[in-house]
C-alpha cells in the first residue's frame, strides 16, 4: 500500500517539474541585487562556487533537492527586488550594496548613525574589482566588525563608517553589543553567531586610555593588570573578561535576561594583535583598508578572534559543533546531546607515541618507547648522486604544492574515539591510529628521499607510523606487519567542511587577484607572478588563509608554550577537545605521502630525480627557467595527472623560484637546502 509520504513526496515531484526557473540573468540580477556573492550563495546551496556560475551563464540547472531551495530564494528576492520598468531606473540594491562617496546618511540600529566615507577613508583605487559585500542577515546589518580610528569613526567590512560616540573601553562594548549592528551569523545550525569585533588602532586606543604597549616579555601571557583603570571600570559595570585576561585579543562578556552571555570582541593593533608575518601589509594600512581586508577574510572564513591558526582551530569547531539541542524524554526539556560526527565537548587522552615527551601521561607513566614522528619532508640528495648530465643543466627550479595540508585533508577519514591499545594487529589501511612496524627495509632508490621520515633517511628499526604511512609501505610492495598499535575504531572525516570552507576561500581569492582554472600553464605563471600586485588587500586575505589552513592543522598538536613550562605539566592546549596529535598526524602524513608519490611517478614518467624538498617545495635540475621545462606532459600537450601538474587547486603546483644550477650546488655541498631557500635567496647564506 502506497504511503501518504511518498504520494507527497511524488505530487512535490510533479510540482517542480512543472515549475522553471526564471532566465539566467534574472537570477543573476536578483542575487546582486539582495548583495550575495556567488561564492556566499554557494555554501547556502552546499555547492560549489562554479556551479552556481554555470546556473546563471545558463550552462546547467539545480537539480533536486537544491532546484526547490534555489527556486524558493529566488521567488523571495524577486519580491523583495522586482525587475526595473524598461526604460525606468535600475533594480533596488541599496540595501546591501557598498556605499559611495556622496550619499545621504542612514541610521543603523538604535540610532547608530552610518556616514559614508570619502576616498581619502576608504583608500578607494579604480578600477580594481572590490570584494562581493557580506551576505545579508538583519541582525547584523553592518557586517563583522569594525575598525576604530582615533576620531571615533568605525570603519565597517562593506565600506561604511560608523559613528562610534564610545569615550571608554567600557562606552564601547556597550555601543558595539547593543547598538552597532556589527556580528555575523551561525555557520552550522548547531553552532553560535559570531561576537561583534572592534579593532583598535593606535590613536583609538590611546583616546579610550590603552597604553601604547604591554610590558610582559613573556608574549603568550601578555594583559593589562587587573589593578589597571580600564579593567576596574569595565568590572564594575559588570563586565566579565576571560582567563586571558584583558590583552591584543580580548573578549569581554555580560550576563543578559535568561542567562545568555552577550559577548564583544576587541583586536588591539599596537599591542600586535595582526601580526605582519601571518598579515602581511597590513601594517602599512588605513583603517578602511584594515576593515576591508579582515571583513573578506571574515565572510569567507571565520570572524578572527586571534592569530589565523586559532581561526582554524575555531572553524573546525564552528562547522562541526560539539553539541546539538535533544529532548529529554523524563522531562520534556531541550538538552544539550553529543553531535554525530563532532570531537564532543571533553578532551580525550592521546595515546603515549602521539603525546610527545612533554605530556603528563607520558610523565607519569614512565613511557619509554618511541614516538610517532609524522612531519613533513627536509631532505637534500647527496651531491655525490648527482648525474655529469645534472650539473651540466644550467637552472634549478622549484615548485611548491598549493595548501598541501587543505590538499590532504579531503575525505581524510580520522579517528572520532579513544585510541585502544592491540598487540600484534593485522593492519587494516581502513583504521586510522598509529602502528608499531619495521620499514627500515622498503627501498625507493637513492635519488628519492624514504617516504617514512622527515629527513629522507631510511629508518634503521621498528618505529611508530600513522595510517596511511604504513598503507604506502603496502602500495610499494611491501608486506607488514605491526608489532602494536593504538586504533581509534570510531572514525569519520571530521575535517571535510573545514576543507571545503577554506578550499573555497582559497580559490575565490585566487579569482579575484586574476588567477583563474582556466588559464593555460604559461598564463599561470604569469598571473601567480603578479597577483600579489593586482590588490594588496586580497593579497593579505590569501596569505591569512594560508596561514589558517597550516596554524590549524598545527594547533591540533599544539605544544608547549612560553619560558615557564615544565616537564610533565598540563598546558592549556590539553584542556581543548581539539587537541588532537593524532589527526594532525594524519593531515601531515597524507601530504608526505601524496607528495612522494608524486616524486616517484615523475622518476618513472621522466627520469628526473629532485635536488631537494622542503616541506611542499621540490627543486629540480632543469634545462629552462620554467615548470614547463621539466614537467611530464603527454604529445598532445596536457599535462600527466599522475606527476606534478601546474595549477591553483590546492595539491596542484606553483613556480616557487629559479636560480642558477651552480648556486644550488654550492648550497648542496655545504650541506643547505635549496628547497628551503630559492625564493628569497638569502644572499648572506651563499655569498652573493
Amino acid at each position: 500500500m502506497v504511503s501518504e509520504a511518498e504520494l507527497f513526496a511524488a505530487v512535490d515531484a510533479l510540482l517542480e517539474e512543472g515549475a522553471s526557473l526564471p532566465p539566467p540573468v534574472e537570477c543573476a540580477r536578483l542575487r546582486e541585487a539582495a548583495g550575495i556573492s556567488q561564492s556566499a550563495l554557494a555554501r547556502v546551496m552546499r555547492a560549489t562556487t562554479q556551479t552556481v556560475k554555470n546556473w546563471e551563464n545558463g550552462r546547467s540547472v539545480p537539480q533536486r533537492p537544491r532546484l526547490a531551495a534555489y527556486r524558493r530564494l529566488l521567488e523571495g528576492w524577486a519580491a523583495k527586488y522586482p525587475a526595473p520598468a524598461e526604460g525606468g531606473p535600475a533594480a533596488a540594491t541599496a540595501s546591501r550594496r557598498r556605499p559611495v562617496p556622496g550619499e545621504q546618511e542612514a541610521t543603523g540600529p538604535a540610532g547608530s548613525r552610518a556616514r559614508q566615507p570619502s576616498d581619502e577613508e576608504t583608500g578607494r583605487r579604480s578600477p580594481q574589482r572590490a570584494a562581493a559585500p557580506p551576505a545579508s542577515d538583519p541582525r547584523f546589518p553592518h557586517g563583522p566588525l569594525a575598525v576604530l580610528d582615533g576620531d571615533g569613526a568605525a570603519h565597517g567590512s562593506g565600506g561604511i563608517v560608523l559613528e562610534c560616540p564610545a569615550a571608554s573601553v567600557a562606552e564601547l562594548v556597550q555601543w558595539a553589543g547593543a547598538e552597532s549592528g556589527l556580528g555575523a551569523p551561525r555557520l552550522h545550525r548547531y553552532g553560535k553567531e559570531a561576537d561583534p569585533l572592534i579593532v583598535l588602532t593606535t590613536a583609538a586606543a590611546a583616546r579610550l586610555g590603552l597604553p601604547e604597549h604591554l610590558e610582559d616579555h613573556d608574549e603568550y601571557r601578555r594583559h593589562l593588570p587587573e589593578d589597571h583603570p580600564v579593567v576596574e571600570s569595565l568590572v564594575k559595570d559588570g563586565w566579565r573578561l576571560t582567563r586571558r585576561g584583558f590583552g591584543p585579543w580580548t573578549r569581554i562578556s555580560l550576563t543578559v535576561e535568561g542567562g545568555a552571555r552577550q559577548g564583544v570582541r576587541l583586536a588591539i593593533l599596537p599591542w600586535n594583535a595582526l601580526d605582519e608575518r601571518l598579515w602581511p601589509g597590513v601594517a602599512g594600512m588605513d583603517p578602511a583598508g584594515i576593515a576591508r581586508t579582515l571583513g573578506v577574510f571574515a565572510e569567507r572564513v571565520i570572524t578572527p578572534r586571534g592569530s589565523p591558526a586559532l581561526a582554524g582551530l575555531d572553524l573546525m569547531t564552528a562547522l562541526r559543533p560539539p553539541t546539538r539541542p535533544e529532548r529529554d524524554k523524563a522531562t520534556g526539556n531541550w538538552v544539550p546531546a553529543p553531535n554525530p560526527g563532532s570531537l564532543g565537548t571533553e578532551p580525550v587522552d592521546p595515546a603515549p607515541p602521539e603525546a610527545g615527551p612533554a605530556h603528563p601521561l607520558v610523565v607519569q607513566s614512565g613511557w619509554s618507547g618511541a614516538f610517532l614522528d609524522e612531519e613533513a619532508f627536509e631532505w637534500v640528495r647527496d651531491s655525490d648522486l648527482l648525474t655529469d648530465e645534472e650539473r651540466r643543466l644550467p637552472f634549478a627550479v622549484g615548485v611548491e604544492v598549493n595548501a598541501p595540508l587543505l590538499a590532504a585533508a579531503a575525505r581524510l577519514p580520522v579517528g572520532l574515539s579513544e585510541p585502544v591499545h592491540v598487540v600484534d594487529p593485522p593492519f587494516d589501511p581502513r583504521i586510522p591510529g598509529c602502528w608499531l612496524v619495521d620499514l627500515s627495509h622498503v627501498e625507493v632508490g637513492p635519488r628519492l628521499p624514504s617516504p617514512f621520515t622527515s629527513t629522507g633517511h631510511r629508518p634503521e628499526g621498528p618505529a611508530w607510523y600513522q595510517t596511511h604511512s604504513v598503507a604506502y609501505a603496502q602500495e610499494l610492495g611491501c608486506n607488514v606487519h605491526p608489532l602494536e598499535a593504538y586504533l581509534r575504531r570510531e572514525r569519520g572525516a571530521y575535517l571535510q567542511p573545514w576543507h571545503d570552507r577554506l578550499k573555497s576561500a582559497y580559490l575565490d581569492t585566487l579569482a579575484d587577484l586574476g588567477v583563474t582554472p582556466d588559464l593555460p600553464d604559461a598564463e599561470f605563471l604569469e598571473a601567480m607572478g603578479r597577483h600579489r600586485q593586482v590588490d594588496p588587500a586580497l593579497a593579505t586575505v590569501l596569505a591569512a588563509i594560508e596561514a589558517t589552513v597550516e596554524g590549524g592543522i598545527g594547533k591540533l598538536g599544539e605544544r608547549p608554550r612560553g619560558r615557564r613550562h615544565r616537564e610533565g605539566e598540563r598546558w592549556p592546549a590539553l584542556e581543548r577537545a581539539t587537541w588532537r596529535p593524532d589527526i594532525r598526524a594524519a593531515v601531515v602524513s597524507k601530504a608526505r605521502i601524496s607528495l612522494h608519490r608524486r616524486l616517484l611517478a615523475m622518476a618513472r614518467m621522466t627520469g628526473r630525480y629532485p635536488l631537494a624538498v622542503c616541506s611542499g617545495c621540490v627543486v629540480y635540475p632543469s634545462p629552462g627557467p620554467s615548470p614547463v621545462d621539466f614537467l611530464p606532459y603527454s604529445a598532445s600537450g596536457k599535462a600527466q595527472p599522475a606527476g606534478f601538474r601546474l595549477g591553483l587547486a590546492p595539491g596542484m603546483v606553483r613556480l616557487k623560484g629559479v636560480r642558477p644550477m651552480p648556486w644550488a650546488l654550492g648550497l648542496m655541498e655545504q650541506g643547505h637546502s635549496p628547497a628551503c631557500h630559492i625564493e628569497e635567496g638569502d644572499p648572506a647564506l651563499h655569498g652573493e
